[in-house]
């Protein structure tokens, strides 16, 4: 099998806190000098409603009130990014949850302030992504295209 069917996509957002601490452009940066391809990019104010939707899985944990009020604070970024084993290579270098516990140089241990004020989401698992993705994104809003630098590395 080729690296080319390998792709994976994976949903990331950069949280509040990113935005209100003006990091977009460095976490973005990370995320490009990984070598992943940005399929998707835009900025949405996420309601009550829709956050209900993405983090389903933790609705009956303690923190679920103040999970929806903060993701819901202000507008956030959700982007889609594609590449060879994407989702667990972003996971690595986004880092653990809290970031007291995140390995040196990941993006949490680097700018995290707290497990609540970690800055970016990347999904979990590949069906994890898919599920995460078909909320944020529509199909005309994932763009395939192919980047000259693949032509160079493949």
């Amino acid at each position: 099998m080729s690296e080319q069917n390998n792709k994976e996509r994976t949903l990331i957002i950069l949280k509040p806190d990113a935005i209100q601490r003006k990091l977009v452009g460095k976490i973005i940066t990370r995320l490009e000098d990984k070598g992943f391809k940005i399929v998707g990019l835009k900025m949405i104010h996420m309601t009550q409603e829709l956050a209900k939707k993405h983090y389903e899985a933790h609705i009956n944990k303690p923190f679920f009130d103040s999970l929806l009020n903060f993701i819901s604070s202000t507008p956030v970024i959700v982007m889609v990014l594609e590449g060879v084993d994407v989702v667990n290579q972003i996971r690595k270098l986004v880092g653990a949850t809290d970031c007291k516990k995140a390995d040196v140089g990941t993006i949490r241990f680097d700018f995290g302030l707290s497990i609540q004020n970690n800055l970016i989401h990347a999904s979990e698992t590949v069906n994890d992504a898919n599920r995460e993705i078909s909320i944020f994104f529509n199909q005309n809003e994932l763009f395939d295209y192919k980047l000259l630098l693949d032509e160079i590395i493949s």
